[in-house]
């Protein structure tokens, strides 16, 4: 059952099925299945490490595996089966069609999320290009590694990898945080608000402890972006940022030889922080603005 038309990105839960508190249900299924299906993949990683005994040299590794392509594997994919976990939970327990989560208009509109790519990629490398030459005297990207290119075959490797799961990857953590916990609240909720900043604190949290910067730069980011799916009525626009973003570094990681390294997001310095206050409004308002002169839909037709 869809929602009624003209209904925001927020408000898709509300099809009138599994009651007043409906929304808990989903809450209290979803969440633990999001968490086991991590720890599921997290466990049949350790498996195959010990089976082919590919496991780490050292016992205090935080890796899986010795060899830091095979770890990036699992990791991505215990992160990206967050998007059937969410979609099924909507379906089922929701009673709503999966794709609402996608978008007002029940799917990923594909020529929309074009768009945002010729806006989001172009962006993304000037950030991180200013990031780099901002702070390289300090602490270049080489520092984390092994201090130089792990040569093309591996680094090939390395990014067919990182190109097919990725944007997995970075979309299940859209499919999950802007998308159906904000439409979990809105069941419950008429502002969209509460929503935005309830799932981008747990966003931000859920990239672990590190430094204040980073912690900031993640909730800052999210807020925008909580807004960018209200505002366009859909995860496209943020899920090519995110993926943009993600492809980058991971990138980079994989150029200087740096994939073995464990930091997040969360440990984002302060010069990041800077700059995302000024490139996640400029991406926003951008696209927001694009969205209006194309006629996206912000609303269920």
């Amino acid at each position: 059952m869809r929602a009624p038309s003209g209904s925001r990105y927020d408000q898709q839960g509300r099809n009138g099925q599994g009651g007043r508190f409906g929304w808990l249900g989903e809450l209290a299924v979803a969440l633990p299945l999001v968490v086991v299906g991590v720890l599921a993949v997290s466990v049949i990683g350790m498996i195959v490490a010990a089976v082919m005994d590919a496991g780490p040299a050292s016992a205090d590794s935080d890796l899986f595996f010795e060899d830091p392509v095979a770890d990036l594997v699992f990791s991505l994919l215990g992160i990206a089966i967050g998007i059937p976990i969410v979609m099924g939970v909507a379906r089922l327990l929701g009673r709503r069609p999966a794709g609402t989560l996608s978008s007002v208009v029940g799917r990923l509109r594909w020529r929309w999320l074009g768009w945002c790519a010729a806006v989001g990629f172009p962006l993304m490398i000037v950030q991180i290009g200013l990031l780099i030459a901002w702070t390289w005297d300090s602490e270049p990207l080489s520092a984390s590694g092994d201090g130089g290119f792990p040569g093309w075959p591996y680094f090939l490797l390395s990014m067919a990898v990182i190109l097919a799961l990725v944007p997995f990857q970075a979309a299940a953590e859209e499919y999950v945080f802007r998308g159906w916990l904000v439409q979990v609240i809105g069941r419950a909720v008429r502002s969209p608000w509460p929503a935005i900043v309830v799932a981008s604190l747990l966003f931000a949290l859920a990239h672990g402890f590190g430094e204040l910067s980073g912690f900031l730069l993640l909730f800052y980011s999210a807020m925008w972006w909580g807004w960018l799916v209200i505002r366009t009525g859909g995860l496209e626009a943020v899920i090519v940022l995110h993926t943009a973003n993600n492809l980058l570094a991971f990138g980079l990681s994989a150029g200087f030889g740096a994939l073995d390294d464990s930091s997040t997001a969360a440990d984002a310095p302060w010069q990041a922080l800077v700059l995302e206050l000024v490139f996640a409004p400029l991406y926003c308002l951008v696209v927001a603005k694009l969205a209006e002169r194309r006629g996206v839909e912000r609303v269920s037709p």
